[in-house]
């Protein structure tokens, strides 16, 4: 047999893994959200996820990939290997079997949850927070979470009946952000938004019905202080509870003929509003404002 470099595991009958051997076999039920729960462990796809999860430590479990992948990313691989990960060598089509994309691009690692209690994410002090309540599309998820993680956001919160942040879409949309962030998981929205204002934190609810304007607030200095944007589904919205338990109800202007903005556009557009603001130097109005909380 060719000899491989350190790290690589095979099969020892078959050579590189199959559809059918055990360890594949386990790691394709990760797909399903009850063995992801089960087991606290959840699939990342292609290298740039590898990447990511690699530069987490303690992360990645195991790495499957395909011969070609793995000479093609010899460096993760390498990475992986020195780290103690298995790396394991599968055929094409046990690589298709742990992928849901049409062209997968060879690499699939088995990594553990990465969730972080609310309270210890709020300990650390974060100024800027994205909260994703029972937001059901994982594809709108994880381009949430990619968004936040951009705009600076050091926390994203999938508060009550949110999509799993494990969800294969929902990882691959979020383009490696998932494992920049502190992802926390919370069943209760209500108590999550109590959690937030008691961390001094502003809980602005984005809603298209809002009765603050996004601009009016930012002109005012209002978005400078340490903020949490509450964003609900694209179907049906925040609850009125939530609305009505944030310290403001906050519209995004529409200055052309659009009816209204889907939910990654207003994300970002709330989101970045925030980031701006926060890293602005304070002078004039808003200097005089920047601390102020958006409380009534």
């Amino acid at each position: 047999m060719q000899s491989r470099p350190h790290g690589r595991r095979l099969d020892a009958v078959s050579g590189p893994f199959t559809p059918r051997t055990p360890r594949v076999v386990a790691a394709r039920r990760l797909q399903r959200r009850r063995d992801r729960d089960a087991t606290g462990r959840f699939l990342a796809e292609g290298p740039q996820a590898v990447r990511e999860a690699l530069d987490r430590p303690r992360t990645v479990l195991e790495l499957f990939g395909t011969p070609a992948a793995l000479d093609r990313y010899a460096d993760l691989a390498a990475r992986a290997a020195a780290d103690d990960v298995p790396v394991s060598e599968v055929t094409d089509e046990a690589l298709a079997a742990l992928t849901e994309t049409v062209a997968p691009q060879g690499l699939v690692a088995v990594c553990r949850h990465l969730d972080v209690p609310l309270d210890a994410a709020l300990a650390r002090g974060p100024r800027l927070v994205a909260v994703l309540a029972g937001i059901r599309d994982p594809g709108n998820a994880g381009t949430v979470l990619r968004t936040a993680d951009a705009a600076g956001a050091q926390a994203v919160v999938f508060a009550g009946e949110a999509v799993d942040p494990y969800n294969g879409k929902a990882v691959r949309a979020s383009a490696g952000s998932l494992f920049h962030v502190d992802v926390v998981r919370a069943a209760d929205p209500l108590a999550v938004v109590a959690a937030l204002r008691a961390a001094g934190l502003a809980a602005l609810a984005a809603t298209g019905y809002g009765a603050d304007d996004l601009d009016d607030l930012a002109d005012a200095g209002r978005l400078a202080a340490p903020t949490a944007w509450l964003f609900g589904s694209e179907a049906h919205g925040l609850p009125d509870e939530l609305t009505a338990a944030a310290d403001a109800r906050v519209r995004v202007p529409l200055h052309g003929r659009a009816e209204s903005l889907n939910l990654a556009a207003a994300a970002a557009v709330c989101l970045y509003a925030s980031a701006r603001a926060q890293r602005r130097p304070s002078t004039g109005r808003a200097a005089e404002t920047a601390g102020e909380s958006v409380r009534p």
